[in-house]
């Protein structure tokens, strides 16, 4: 472990779709899947899965911000995304799957702020970006069952993403596209 890691908390639909984008990316030290937001202590997944408790599935990424920044992980996050669905992601309607980005301290806040507007400003989507960012909570990790799911379970996790409809607008908004942000954000500036 290096001696220094930072956190970053992430709901964007399944978990399942987050934490694989963030298991190989370089930098990262962990991608654990879980549940933030709510107010149960130690809420299980079919809890969460009624939309009653608050929860968000979600992802806690520890990375080393030698290694890579706090603006390339959320870069990372974005591209993950439809920004502009309040009502969950492709597939997965309901309040457990509502997008969100977690600060955990004022700096995060700033840069998340900062960058949800870049997109807006960029006009890359018709609808306005409406992802939250919130106050980071505790975080509950998922089942262990939940973890790591499309490296146990590559051909069902494809199966889903494809037919849940993410892999395909991913491909239509973001593959071709740079995200309109920079790899560093000046918090002094802001």
């Amino acid at each position: 472990m290096p001696k220094t890691t930072e956190k970053a908390v992430f709901a964007g639909g399944c978990f399942w779709c987050v934490e694989s984008a963030f298991s190989h990316m370089q930098g990262v030290i962990k991608a654990v899947s879980g549940y933030t937001g709510g107010a149960k202590a130690n809420p299980t997944y079919e809890e969460v899965c009624t939309g009653t408790t608050g929860h968000y599935e979600a992802v806690e990424v520890t990375f080393d911000p030698s290694k890579v920044s706090y603006v390339e992980v959320l870069n990372k996050f974005w591209q993950q995304i439809d920004p502009t669905d309040a009502d969950g992601q492709f597939a997965d309607r309901g309040s457990q799957y509502h997008p969100a980005v977690f600060y955990t301290n004022e700096e995060q806040k700033i840069i998340a702020e900062a960058s949800k507007k870049a997109i807006d400003a960029s006009k890359m989507f018709e609808k306005p970006v409406v992802t939250q960012i919130l106050k980071a909570k505790e975080f509950y990790p998922a089942e262990g069952y939940h973890q790591d799911y499309a490296d146990k379970n590559p051909v069902h996790y494809r199966m889903y993403k494809a037919g849940s409809g993410r892999s395909k607008f991913l491909e239509d908004k973001w593959a071709h596209r740079v995200c309109p942000l920079p790899n560093k954000i000046d918090i002094k500036g802001l």
